[in-house]
């Protein structure tokens, strides 16, 4: 009989911190494709493969974290939940609060969250407020919120968060049978980057791989502080779900990054553009722009000669391409994508598409 994957928590029980007093609020996340990239590894000479965490229910990975913070949230008797979010938090934050029959209130930056994501909040009928400010403040106001009122804070400087995260690694380490060479990841608040560098130590310490990959981050160039160094006060790029200007986790990304002889990169919304265009139209995943820049911080330390022949790699693409599609139709000039429209007639449109007429 075939195994129904029963969600992170149940499937990795005995490495998380839950227990029978913890009820399992899920919706199947976790076990996501992890999918070969032959365009990928051709133009690179790695042999690359693509954690594809679109296909979780929200389709993002930010499931991965929600399920255990919303459970142990629930365990500890809380009755609302709260997260501040540029759009994939609130999206998984209002869909699992809704399914354990508790509040979410979610703060998003006004005007600068993607119509799918607001959406989905609303759709999942989460209390969602629009701050004057960027994702940074709307954090500050989730945290000062957390501590002195009865709300349950579940954005990832709650470390429930990460510890769900890390469970994408136990996936990667199971499908390739040992860790990656390199695992390359998209940053923002830089809780991923942790959550994996986590999961990979705790497959060594198990025995499960033999090695711990190096971790590289990725950052927008516009907003990229761990990159530079500094909080960027108004940080700026086309990918919305990593304009973050001072990251929840980044103290802890900068000791991943030292364990793991990792690397953070910047890298320009053009590249992120080429590379969205490399993985639809090449690869065939649909990402959000923010998840392309793993593989165009891929493709930029390739050409810098930093991706060994034949290692292995695996991307992280963190959401899935129809939660901000609006990039999907627009060319590198910024015009609009529009199809080309023929008359009701076969040979017209057999003309079009420039096949020629077989001979019986």
């Amino acid at each position: 009989m075939a195994h129904q994957w029963r969600g992170v928590l149940r499937e990795y029980a005995d490495r998380l911190d839950i227990s029978d007093a913890t009820p399992i609020i899920t919706l199947g996340e976790g076990g996501t494709p992890l999918i070969p990239a032959p365009a990928l590894s051709a133009r690179t000479g790695a042999n690359v493969w693509v954690k594809y965490e679109g296909m979780n229910p929200t389709g993002s990975f930010k499931d991965r974290g929600m399920t255990m913070a919303v459970s142990k949230a629930v365990e500890h008797g809380a009755k609302a939940v709260i997260c501040a979010s540029t759009g994939n938090t609130s999206a998984a934050a209002a869909a699992y609060a809704s399914h354990a029959g508790i509040k979410a209130a979610v703060l998003v930056p006004e005007g600068k969250i993607a119509m799918g994501k607001l959406a989905q909040a609303i759709a999942h009928n989460a209390e969602l407020l629009q701050i004057r400010g960027n994702f940074d403040d709307c954090l500050e106001i989730a945290r000062d919120l957390a501590a002195h009122y009865p709300v349950h804070l579940v954005n990832s400087v709650n470390n429930d968060r990460i510890e769900g995260q890390k469970t994408a690694a136990f996936e990667v380490v199971e499908v390739l049978g040992d860790a990656p060479d390199i695992h390359i990841v998209p940053i923002g608040n830089a809780g991923n980057y942790t959550a994996y560098s986590r999961g990979y130590g705790e497959s060594l310490a198990r025995g499960d791989s033999t090695k711990h990959p190096r971790m590289f981050g990725f950052q927008a160039e516009g907003s990229a502080p761990i990159v530079h160094g500094k909080i960027v006060r108004n940080p700026e790029t086309i990918a919305s779900a990593i304009r973050i200007g001072n990251p929840a986790s980044w103290a802890l990304a900068l000791t991943a990054r030292e364990l793991t002889n990792g690397y953070f990169g910047a890298i320009s919304d053009t590249h992120i553009l080429e590379a969205y265009r490399i993985l639809s139209a090449e690869v065939g995943i649909f990402v959000e722009p923010a998840s392309a820049i793993s593989v165009a911080g891929l493709l930029e330390r390739a050409a810098a000669g930093q991706i060994p022949k034949g290692s292995t790699v695996v991307l992280t693409v963190t959401g899935h391409g129809l939660k901000d599609p609006q990039w999907a139709l627009k060319t590198a000039d910024g015009s609009t994508i529009t199809p080309t429209v023929v008359e009701n007639n076969t040979d017209e449109v057999a003309g079009v598409l420039g096949l020629a007429k077989v001979s019986v």
